[in-house]
């Protein structure tokens, strides 16, 4: 992909599953990428995979709820490689519960991990990057698009990220920034084990059952999304939440023929 060499790009999130093969992938295109994950081991883990790549890859070790963590993140990255270039938005965790089922403390956990840190890290990118403009590709989801019972707080999240996107676009492309968002639907990561599909057997077999494509995707799917909409290919877009999903949005889910009991 074209205007990725040698560009600079924090990628949170990035000692596994997606925000790992966006790092990978952008350090495949020439990218110079800071992996930022909590656990500074799976950030190592995604540098030594990085080995053979035309960039560069550097762990950095951060939990994205703490107060300093923008800040030091983008310090970090421009002491290491230069002026930023990008940034992409990875960070999250699930809340498999419904709205009645969800104590208040839960969703200010799961709103200020899915959502916050992706506000606070997108305001101060683009403070700290002000005199240059750069990419901001945020991973949202398809519970952000459209209904699906039992994901209250992170559906509000995910949807949070999507008006973001728009609004960060809006009213700052004219000092040079691009604002994207790639909404995934049922992918294959280390949250969505072969363990996880068994114990939420309807969960899986709705999702899909209502993919038209009939198969869950790979993070590499995300990851090469992720890097078109960072790189020069995609200089006119903005503004835009591209869905990954096998054509989950553009279909309804089917309910799974297991017995199960819907509420009314």
């Amino acid at each position: 992909m074209r205007g990725l060499h040698e560009k600079v790009f924090i990628v949170t999130g990035a000692g596994s599953g997606i925000g790992r093969a966006s790092a990978l992938r952008l350090a495949e295109e020439g990218a110079f990428v800071l992996a930022v994950d909590r656990d500074i081991d799976k950030a190592t883990e995604t540098v030594g995979l990085s080995q053979g790549a035309t960039g560069k890859v550097q762990a950095f070790a951060q939990d994205l709820t703490e107060n300093q963590a923008p800040q030091a993140i983008l310090q970090a990255a421009r002491d290491a490689f230069g002026e930023l270039d990008g940034l992409v938005n990875n960070v999250g965790l699930g809340s498999p519960k419904s709205a009645l089922d969800e104590p208040d403390e839960e969703h200010d956990k799961y709103m200020n991990i899915n959502f916050r840190t992706v506000f606070r890290m997108s305001r101060d990118f683009i403070g700290f990057n002000m005199h240059r403009g750069g990419s901001i590709v945020s991973i949202a989801s398809t519970f952000g698009l459209v209904g699906f019972p039992g994901a209250a707080t992170y559906s509000a999240a995910k949807a949070a990220i999507v008006g973001l996107t728009r609004q960060l676009a809006a009213e700052y492309g004219e000092h040079g920034f691009r604002v994207n968002a790639v909404a995934p639907g049922l992918i294959m990561t280390p949250a969505h084990t072969l363990e996880r599909q068994t114990k939420n057997k309807w969960f899986y077999d709705s999702y899909l059952n209502g993919t038209p494509l009939k198969v869950a995707g790979d993070a590499d799917a995300i990851g090469a999304a992720v890097t078109f909409l960072s790189s020069a290919d995609a200089g006119f877009i903005t503004g835009q939440v591209l869905p990954v999903d096998g054509g989950w949005t553009i279909t309804k889910y089917a309910f799974a023929d297991d017995g199960r009991v819907r509420a009314r």
